[in-house]
Order: C-alpha cells, then structure tokens, then sequence
C-alpha cells in the first residue's frame, strides 16, 4: 500500500520520527506538502485536510498519515508509529511487546516536548529572541537535570532487553529505535557540548546510534535530500548560550 504523509516541509520535527519508519521499511510513500502544489499536492493539500471541513475526523495538527485511497487521516506521531509498526514490520507481533513499544514510543513524545520547550519555554507563538533569560533557565534544568534522567532511563532499558543486541523492544530493530536514534541526532546538533559530556556514561544508546546510522536504508537516506538539515525552525534548535551547562 501506498502512504501519504503529511507535515511541513521545511523541518525534520515530529515528522521525522515517521519518515524514520518509512524510510527503514522501504515503504512507498510520498511526503505530500515536499511536492509541488500545481499537482494537487504541496502545502495547500495538507491546509485542506487540516481545516476538516471535508473530513470526518480532522487531525489537530500534522504530522498526520493517509493510506492513499482512503478518507481515514491518522495523527500524533506515536500514534501513526502505532499504526504502522505492524504493517511495516518495525514492531513485535505480541500484543503485550506492542503496547510496551507504544509506551516507550510515549515517554519519548514526553522527551520531545521538553527538548522544545528549552528554546520556548513560555510560549510557542512567541519568538525565541522574546523569552531568552527564561529559555537559558529552562535549558540549564533541563541539561543537568531531565536530559540525564531521559538518557538514564532508556539506557537501562537497554541492558535489560535480553533480545536483540542493544535494541529497545524486541530481538530485531523497532520503530522506537529508530525514534531514539533520531533523539540523538537531535540532542548532538542542540546540545554539543552538553552531550559531550553525558555519552560516556550511556554506552548503550550510543551503540544504538551508530547501528541505526549504519542500517543500509538508513545510511541511504541519511545521505539523501529527503533528510531535512537540522535547523533553527524546528524541535532541535542550537543556541550555544543554551548549551552552557555542568552536565
């Protein structure tokens, strides 16, 4: 089948974590607000959708996925991941490991949140040059503070997977290891220094970093235009005042 995403074409952000799947699965989709408008795709297609008035379930805002065909529209990424784990593979067949991969799946939602609310730590419609001394308290607390309990976590969860050497969920690479590569990726470009610091005492997920990069699809795509830069308009932004703490 072939799938439609929906997200803003010019940051990697929540829309990236699904991008991530597809991309590992080798799946057929198209990232519709990339293409160009004049063939009923582009941003203009996804402003549609997202105003619901032709759709039964709206979505609150993207990413959202289509399977083409269908009038169904699925939103939240952990949702989406959800949904498509089964069908691409990314996910063991036990219910039980399923729900246990959605939840790690939702404390990484829960991660991404304060990552962003580093930068924009009073308000989202406010510019970053507007709410900076409280940005630079918020980054610091979030430095020493919950980036090592985050990296704690999941680096415990690692030594305890008896399956697949070094994965999260299962004996073979999951949708959430592809989500905490992406974490990484992200937390290296916004935070340097600070990461610096705190990898060496998470062997693990660095390991899970480096064979997720290595993976041939991931390599593939990593090398790609489809792989957005990181950049200061999206969840990962590098502000070196920000990146100053005793972490």
């Amino acid at each position: 089948m072939r799938y439609e995403l929906y997200y803003w074409p010019s940051i990697q952000g929540r829309g990236e974590f699904v991008r991530l799947a597809l991309e590992e699965a080798g799946a057929d989709y198209a990232d519709v607000a990339r293409m160009p408008a004049r063939g009923g795709a582009g941003m203009p297609a996804m402003m549609r959708l997202l105003s619901g008035v032709s759709v039964a379930c709206p979505p609150f805002a993207p990413p959202f996925l289509r399977v083409a065909g269908t009038e169904q529209l699925i939103g939240q990424t952990a949702n989406i991941l959800l949904f498509l784990a089964p069908r691409l593979g990314l996910v063991p067949k036990r219910e039980a490991s399923r729900f246990w991969a959605h939840q790690l799946q939702l404390t990484i939602a829960d991660w991404i949140v304060e990552v962003h609310d580093t930068h924009h730590p009073i308000g989202g419609g406010l510019y970053y040059e507007e709410q900076k001394r409280e940005a630079k308290r918020r980054a610091a607390n979030f430095c020493v503070e919950r980036l090592p309990r985050f990296l704690g976590y999941f680096e415990n969860i690692i030594t305890r997977n008896p399956g697949w050497a070094g994965g999260l969920a299962g004996r073979a690479a999951s949708y959430v290891d592809l989500s905490m590569f992406q974490m990484i990726a992200g937390l290296r470009y916004a935070f340097p220094r600070t990461m610096a610091k705190l990898e060496p005492k998470h062997p693990g997920l660095v390991a899970l970093y480096d064979r997720i990069s290595a993976r041939p699809r991931i390599a593939v795509y990593l090398a790609s235009k489809r792989r957005i830069p990181f950049n200061q308009s999206g969840i990962f932004r590098h502000y070196p005042e920000l990146d100053t703490s005793s972490a």
